[in-house]
């Protein structure tokens, strides 16, 4: 996974289950109790992950804690997995998880899938002015594919998203640029358009090298399924949501939001909202997940709560500062107990499993065959260096 500051929060929430094991064939009431004797420690894990503000793959002081806590509580823990030092794996037949956000919602939900590049052109250097025929410049290939994808928008499906950011153009204005990358996301609901869409892409590139008398290489960085949902296990967990009930605001923290509201675009939700749990329906997010990749293997149950201000838009400034302050911490409470809650009725209803688990067979159906849109590549553990 990739962790930006104001997401890294979620990594606490994984252990937030904990009291879950020790009180499952006890009643939620007791369950919930108990998450509240240890709000302190819960708190001081998710600012500490808030506060190490750790990338992607680069997760070291952030997956220390969390398995140390994990196996303080009596969890087997498996350390690197898939070649991973930062990844690591505790109890599963059913997964269910929990993301930031502007509100309150635990219904069925999909998301894009999603394939991104590093596409790398080498060129020749030369002096931009003294010897430009000796030249060969990258980041000419670069904005050559730039434009054809850009070309290609018009003849794309209408859900489809492709966005890119130039991260290496060259050095200065009057040297020819011998090496520039740009990092391309595609993103689709459907699977096999993303490979259609991908294909195009990867064209695009090959073109602009010809072109340009560059050389290609290209890195695949991730790539991640959309989440398939499961409606016996996501409405277990919405109505445990209804039970704990939103966000609710001190006049301190009602103040914090009032002027955090003022500063977004155009939100389409008021701060009022923060208290509301939103209608069960199905939603189709524009985002993309590995947690994708997990629902299409085991039964997978989501939600968000209210740890941001109504209305803020992810990877902004203003998720950043309500997500490290008591706003935060109090959507992250409402995670916790709405995730135990939920694992509290399905250990306690096999037959709810059981049922989550056909839903899961019948929607991807028989014929289905796991892939990796990531490819069988190691992990990038350094893209984020």
């Amino acid at each position: 996974m990739k962790f930006s500051k104001h997401i890294t929060i979620i990594l606490a929430f994984f252990i937030l289950l904990i009291p879950f094991y020790s009180y499952a064939q006890t009643n939620k009431k007791e369950v919930k109790k108990s998450i509240e004797r240890r709000a302190k420690d819960y708190k001081k894990i998710a600012m500490s992950i808030w506060n190490f503000a750790e990338v992607g793959y680069q997760e070291e002081k952030s997956s220390g804690l969390l398995k140390e806590t994990l196996s303080d509580e009596g969890f087997s823990i498996e350390s690197g997995v898939a070649e991973i030092p930062t990844a690591f794996v505790a109890d599963v037949d059913v997964v269910l998880h929990w993301h930031a956000g502007d509100r309150n919602t635990a219904s069925t939900s999909t998301s894009m899938a999603n394939r991104s590049a590093k596409f790398r052109f080498h060129g020749y250097s030369a002096h931009a002015a003294g010897a430009p025929e000796k030249g060969r410049s990258s980041l000419d290939a670069v904005e050559a594919m730039n434009h054809m994808v850009n070309l290609m928008r018009e003849h794309i499906p209408d859900g489809s998203r492709i966005h890119y950011v130039i991260t290496r153009g060259g050095n200065a204005p009057n040297v020819v640029p011998d090496y520039a990358e740009v990092f391309y996301y595609v993103r689709d609901f459907n699977v096999d358009i993303l490979e259609d869409l991908w294909a195009r892409v990867i064209k695009t590139a090959e073109g602009a090298a010809l072109g340009t008398g560059t050389r290609l290489e290209y890195e695949i960085i991730h790539g991640n399924r959309p989440v398939l949902a499961n409606d016996v296990a996501q409405r277990i967990m919405y109505d445990n949501l209804v039970a704990i009930g939103g966000v609710k605001y001190t006049r301190e923290e009602k103040a914090f939001a009032d002027q955090i509201h003022e500063t977004l675009r155009n939100p389409n939700l008021e701060v009022s909202s923060a208290s509301a749990v939103q209608p069960y329906k199905f939603t189709r997010g524009k985002g993309s997940t590995d947690v994708g990749d997990v629902s299409w293997m085991v039964p997978t149950a989501g939600l968000r709560t209210a740890t941001w201000v109504p209305g803020t838009s992810a990877h902004t400034w203003q998720a950043v500062s309500a997500g490290g302050m008591s706003i935060g911490m109090k959507g992250m409470m409402n995670a916790a107990k709405t995730i135990a809650g939920t694992a509290v009725d399905l250990y306690n209803n096999p037959e709810a499993v059981k049922n989550a688990k056909k839903e899961l067979i019948e929607r991807r159906g028989q014929t289905f065959n796991y892939y990796s849109l990531l490819g069988d590549r190691e992990p990038p553990l350094d893209y984020r260096k």
